[in-house]
């Protein structure tokens, strides 16, 4: 979807204000990693988009494309990449829109970019365009209303245009809102403004543009003051004004970070209050790829609450222009939703409304992606789950502490700990568990709770949501015969097991799809957006007894006894899947009881 398209949704709700973020491509592997994992918290607070910056002179041309590509489709915001004219011919910059576009991304902001380093003054490339302007005329003549596009206005004038007084003259001044006008009927549907500090300089930038017939959305691009030495740097490249009052501020604590954070989380409130005040209901971070600042600042205005995260879906919704109208997915990969996304890239159609005809998608075969973790998480399972393990009793200990909270990580699981719905049956998940029930999803039975819920609520305010108790698990082939034996006295249980080779237990039909989740909302037709489907699960099977080695084993040196008796365990146990179907009066852990 284009930015400039939620904007005006958003304006046509009354006092709705929407904010985004921007990052750029860390240097390192490690960087990447933990860019991803800080993007996945930030996102839940639902930005109307995020924006990932251009390296100076195309210098991570390459990483920009992964990581927007990654933003879209794994992290599932609508994102938006910078794209500038510097080291780039127009066959370039056509391979990264043409990227872009096969990736279902349809936001670009065009820049003319900042100079190489090593080098003064922005030199036009043989080939290649002079300007921004150039670069929107371009993509508009070329790719039609595809792309939503963004360019960057100044409310001090571009850093070109400022004197060494720091004051652009009244004709630069008049000349950069003159080519902005230019760039915005050129095609140009959104402003993104340079960093400012003096919100009086940006509120009469707005209204100077909407003098000479500047009509678009004009968004204030705010720069938290994370440290002193930084903020000096960056103010001095973009030649921004500092008010008196920000310098007197920040002289007394410069040599004190947490001072200056606390101050610029002050200072960005303040500014932003203001703006808000003034009647313009948009707002875009400048991160530096951290995140309390920014959090901080939309929590100061109450625009979001640290324990209240909103989700449209029980799973995060997809952004990809493509897959856009996708509203139901199998449960089986709750906990794995980018291994799911993943193996689901390329069909021609995505589930909408129902889940339809299960056997007609072709889910991807497995790959390294399934098994790759962020450093970061692989440390986690490292401390957590690379422990002796002298018998089978060990290793349901290691299941009944992650239930139990007490572990963080799980190798079934890309999520950071227990979700809040988790916490409702943990203690029963975990006595399960002690018996030898090793579980990897679950969720309780839900029979009408408000759609607003802070542990069940999904799809806002409004609605009432409803959900079958549900529990997938590992178990020998001995406590499976037992299982079903006993679930013959609980007529609303129906399950599914399989073994690694494909032996099949069930006493439902390889074609009964279940809906274990749906919501009731006003004006809307009933939303079931989980499903446990047996064609999947026979796909989500093999990944699931693949993590056992792949996810878990490999953790330790090779030929350790631990490893030989996860692979024991992953060759001899079923995987089940069990639905109570009576989420009104029904007991799923009922069945457990006796064991």
């Amino acid at each position: 979807m284009k930015v400039i398209e939620k904007i005006r949704e958003a304006a046509a709700q009354e006092d709705r204000v929407v904010f985004s973020f921007e990052f750029f491509p860390p240097k390192t592997e490690d960087g990447v990693d933990n860019l991803f994992e800080r993007m996945d918290r930030m996102v839940a607070h639902n930005p109307s988009f995020c924006d990932i910056t251009w390296g100076a002179g195309g210098s991570t041309a390459d990483l920009t494309l992964d990581i927007a590509n990654k933003m879209q489709n794994m992290i599932c915001v609508e994102s938006m990449m910078h794209l500038t004219c510097t080291n780039m011919p127009v066959e370039k910059i056509d391979h990264a829109l043409d990227t872009i576009k096969s990736n279902g991304i349809q936001n670009v902001l065009a820049l003319r970019g900042d100079p190489p380093h090593g080098q003064d003054k922005f030199v036009q490339i043989q080939g290649g365009f002079a300007c921004a302007l150039d670069l929107v005329e371009h993509i508009r003549s070329k790719y039609g209303d595809y792309f939503g596009i963004t360019v960057a206005g100044y409310p001090e004038a571009h850093p070109d245009a400022i004197q060494n007084d720091g004051v652009a003259t009244l004709e630069a001044y008049s000349n950069d809102l003159a080519y902005l006008k230019r760039k915005v009927d050129a095609g140009a549907d959104l402003i993104v403004t340079q960093l400012f500090y003096d919100t009086d300089i940006f509120l009469k930038f707005v209204n100077d543009c909407r003098q000479i017939g500047i009509t678009c959305p004009i968004v204030p691009g705010i720069m938290p003051i994370n440290n002193y030495k930084g903020f000096l740097r960056m103010t001095g490249f973009c030649k921004t004004k500092i008010p008196s009052e920000v310098t007197a501020a920040l002289e007394p604590i410069k040599d004190n970070e947490e001072a200056v954070k606390a101050y610029g989380i002050h200072l960005g409130t303040e500014m932003c209050k203001k703006i808000l005040a003034s009647g313009i209901k948009t707002l875009h971070l400048y991160t530096l790829n951290m995140e309390k600042s920014a959090l901080a600042i939309l929590m100061n205005l109450g625009l979001i609450e640290e324990s209240k995260i909103s989700r449209s879906l029980p799973w995060r919704r997809p952004t990809n222009i493509f897959r856009v109208k996708e509203d139901v997915r199998p449960i089986f990969w709750a906990n794995r939703p980018k291994s799911y996304i993943a193996r689901t890239i390329g069909w021609d159609q995505y589930p909408h409304g129902r889940w339809g005809d299960s056997c007609n998608p072709s889910y991807g075969a497995l790959s390294d992606y399934q098994f790759m973790r962020p450093r970061a998480r692989d440390k986690k399972l490292h401390e957590e789950w690379a422990v002796p393990l002298k018998c089978i009793d060990d290793i349901h200990k290691r299941f009944m502490k992650y239930c139990l909270g007490e572990l963080r990580s799980s190798p079934w699981s890309e999520l950071d700990g227990l979700q809040p719905e988790t916490k409702i049956i943990n203690e029963q998940l975990g006595n399960i568990n002690l018996k030898g029930f090793l579980t990897i999803n679950s969720q309780p039975a839900v029979n009408g709770a408000k759609s607003d819920s802070q542990s069940v609520g999904w799809g806002g305010p409004g609605g009432y949501v409803y959900q079958k108790a549900y529990v997938e698990l590992f178990c020998s082939k001995e406590k499976l015969n037992a299982l079903v034996e006993k679930c013959k006295g609980f007529p609303s249980l129906t399950y599914m097991a399989v073994n690694r080779g494909g032996s099949w237990v069930s006493n439902v039909s390889q074609t009964d799809v279940n809906a274990v989740t749906w919501g009731v909302f006003p004006a809307k037709e009933i939303i079931q957006p989980t499903v446990v489907d047996p064609a999947s699960f026979m796909v989500w099977k093999d990944e699931a007894f693949e993590i056992w080695t792949r996810g878990w084993a490999r953790l330790y040196p090779e030929g350790e006894p631990s490893q030989k008796l996860l692979e024991e365990v992953q060759s001899s146990y079923f995987l089940v899947s069990l639905v109570d179907n009576d989420y009104i009066r029904g007991d799923l852990f009922a069945v457990f009881a006796d064991f």
